[in-house]
């Protein structure tokens, strides 16, 4: 006899959340098999109306296609638990073991986004605990969602990996209960391992091996998805999120996540999306041992001591253990800037972008220059024309020595003062930065497309000049993928003529007391501006194309009046199909009432009564002055830089008036900018040619 049982579930038993009503549709069938399906499907029911807090550990993580997936068990009325071709499957992939062993495969779980551990983390691991709670914390998120028993584990260990069944899980103290899987499974390495010697090794530990240690064996079934995704939180939580000296920490009142596991999740991804410089990145890692070790030491000798003990002994262990925690409290105070995401950077490129590398060598001890020769390979013939078209006409002195490179990074660490790179044509892939520290010239010896560098490594600046004299010309860089900018001018000055520059992420940058002369090159790509120039540099761009950029040129204006404005000359240049404007002011948007222009006295308001002024912010400009294209073009930009030259110029006047003594004196006040502004077009800019942007 064969029929329809429809199972609905009462109105008081319902989820809260659920909008349609639960019901399932049963075939049933005659004997103990009709018995069993119907158990099974009223587990299946409870299954979807216990509490809020037991759902939370199925949805832990939820995708669209899960969500895709409910939407059609909601038609179905969740008969698709007894389609055979509709079962439950797991959403997790497979990992397959490397080589031919015979352990079977593991759930992946380690590509999981930033976004899936930050939910996991704050919504069901940890949520608003403080440090001293964290451990009961976890606890109870491994009670919910581990199951209890039942499921086979890879125990992996330094030395070997062997198939287990767990049958209890202690989650208070992160251990399970294990049994060796006869007969057994295990890979070694550097060990002989046997399965007398496995069971002597679990009879000493009590059968009990660390939850960290455990990898879920892959099941199709969906069954072990969750505990697989918990056992991965844990595991990456204790190796990637945790310090050992986070539980001494004295801000026990704050939320442990919001202080320290979110801002150390942003800092791992960044790290691992290569959004950090390298250089910065080592310094962290190495920051991190050593503070490691230095809490491993005074943890020893803290251990050690004695409070009631007078020695001598005692009273040395003691300083010791002072001078131990101010190195450590040091160390800390350096963790916490590279986890936060604007400190780091600053530390980043005071540390790691140049300030080290400053001290330039100077001359050879032993007087002489070389001439280095970059080239993977080369014919005859190009050799030929090199000696008789470079070498020969320049070079040939007795001062100059040849050297051959095949990589261009190599040649510039090689230079001392006043030695040259010739870059011979070809395609260069570097994964380091270009660090110029000495007076020397780079130069490829052809076109600048047929002399390419290009950058595939992220986390590095391209070219980074702090040289006194630096001169690079017929060269095309190429960025891959980067975080930085192209070309940074950090102090000294950079001639480039020439060249071609592909950006990926800012194209050249300017910094204060830095010169840069650039001159017949072509830059585009740049998802931020063409060329940043900081306040107290020197630019000079002449007969430069600088588009395709989201801004063409952009000139920082900083809200401290000790700042002086830049130098800049712009003459000739075609800043052109930028997203937004061709050249665009950054500068403070505070218009202080003592800023504005003094009121005019009686006389000169008489004497220019036919003079209109017209507001603009907080500039005032005399409407005799107005350019008719004051809209567009080279006039309309330096009109404005001279008014925010003049606007800092009086606060400096006011400044130093105020400290009293002495009267100000008009030619050490003078630090109006130096503008050379014309023959430049500006062409199908998405907002223009010339805007502000105010902060």
């Amino acid at each position: 006899m064969s029929g329809e049982l429809v199972c609905s579930v009462p109105e008081e038993l319902r989820n809260t959340e659920a909008e349609k009503s639960v019901e399932t549709i049963i075939k049933q069938s005659s004997g103990d098999h009709a018995h069993n399906v119907t158990q099974q499907t009223e587990k299946n029911l409870w299954n979807e109306i216990r509490p809020n807090h037991s759902l939370g550990s199925k949805e832990l993580f939820h995708t669209e296609e899960e969500d895709d997936d409910e939407d059609d068990d909601d038609d179905d009325s969740g008969t698709h638990y007894l389609n055979s071709d509709e079962r439950p499957c797991t959403h997790l992939q497979r990992a397959e073991r490397p080589g031919n062993g015979n352990l079977p495969d593991t759930f992946q779980t380690d590509h999981l986004l930033y976004y899936e551990r930050f939910k996991a983390y704050q919504d069901y691991m940890l949520g608003d605990c403080k440090t001293s709670e964290v451990e009961a914390f976890t606890a109870e998120y491994l009670e919910k969602i581990v199951e209890p028993c039942d499921w086979q584990a890879i125990w992996h260990t330094d030395v070997f990996d062997v198939l287990v069944e767990v049958v209890e899980v202690n989650c208070k103290e992160l251990k399970a209960k294990v049994e060796l899987v006869l007969p057994m499974e295990s890979e070694s390495r550097g060990c002989d391992l046997t399965e007398e010697s496995m069971k002597a090794l679990l009879e000493a530990t009590l059968h009990k091996v660390p939850l960290l240690e455990l990898s879920v064996v892959y099941d199709e079934s969906g069954d072990f998805d969750q505990t697989a995704l918990a056992l991965e939180h844990l595991r990456f939580f204790y190796k990637h999120i945790w310090r050992k000296w986070d539980e001494e920490d004295e801000d026990d009142d704050f939320d442990y996540f919001v202080r320290c596991v979110e801002p150390r999740l942003r800092l791992y991804y960044d790290i691992l999306e290569d959004r950090v410089p390298a250089g910065l990145v080592a310094e962290y890692h190495s920051t991190l041992a050593l503070c490691s070790e230095k809490f491993q030491e005074f943890s020893s000798l803290r251990s050690g001591l004695d409070s009631d003990s007078e020695s001598e002994q005692d009273n040395v262990s003691m300083v010791e253990g002072l001078r131990l925690y101010e190195q450590l409290e040091a160390l800390k105070r350096k963790l916490r800037i590279f986890e936060n995401p604007l400190l780091r950077y600053v530390l980043g490129y005071k540390v790691n972008s140049g300030q080290q590398s400053c001290r330039a060598k100077g001359p050879r001890l032993a007087g002489g220059r070389v001439v280095h020769l970059v080239s993977a390979s080369a014919t005859v013939h190009q050799l030929q024309s090199l000696i008789t078209d470079k070498l020969m006409p320049h070079y040939s002195s007795e001062e100059f020595e040849v050297q051959f490179h095949s990589d261009p990074v190599l040649a510039v660490n090689a230079c001392f003062e006043g030695d040259v790179v010739i870059v011979c044509p070809g395609l260069y892939s570097i994964t380091s930065s270009i660090s110029i520290v000495d007076s020397i010239e780079v130069e490829g010896y052809g076109l600048p497309d047929e002399v390419v560098i290009e950058k595939r490594n992220k986390g590095d600046a391209f070219v980074e000049s702090t040289g006194a004299n630096v001169r690079l010309s017929n060269l095309k860089f190429i960025q891959h993928d980067a975080i930085e900018g192209i070309l940074c001018v950090r102090q000294g000055k950079l001639e480039m003529e020439n060249c071609v520059m592909q950006c990926e992420t800012t194209g050249v940058i300017v910094r204060s007391a830095a010169q840069l002369g650039m001159n017949m090159c072509d830059l585009y790509g740049s998802k931020g501006a063409g060329v940043e120039i900081y306040p107290g540099s020197i630019c000079s761009l002449v007969g430069n194309g600088i588009h395709h950029c989201k801004e063409g040129i952009l000139i920082k204006d900083f809200a401290d009046e000790l700042d002086a404005m830049p130098k800049i000359t712009m003459v000739n240049n075609v800043i052109h199909n930028n997203q937004g404007y061709g050249v665009i002011l950054v500068k403070p948007g505070d218009a202080a009432v003592e800023d504005l222009p003094a009121e005019p006295n009686k006389a000169s308001r008489l004497q220019n009564k036919s003079r209109p002024y017209f507001s603009l912010g907080f500039l005032y400009i005399s409407a005799s002055h107005l350019s008719p294209d004051f809209a567009e073009g080279n006039d309309l930009i330096k009109q404005e830089l001279v008014a925010t030259s003049a606007k800092k110029h009086r606060l400096q006047k006011n400044r130093m008036k105020a400290l009293g003594a002495m009267q100000a004196d008009e030619n050490l006040l003078s630090q109006e900018m130096f503008i050379s502004i014309h023959g430049n077009q500006f062409k199908h800019n998405g907002k223009g040619s010339f805007g502000t942007f105010l902060y």
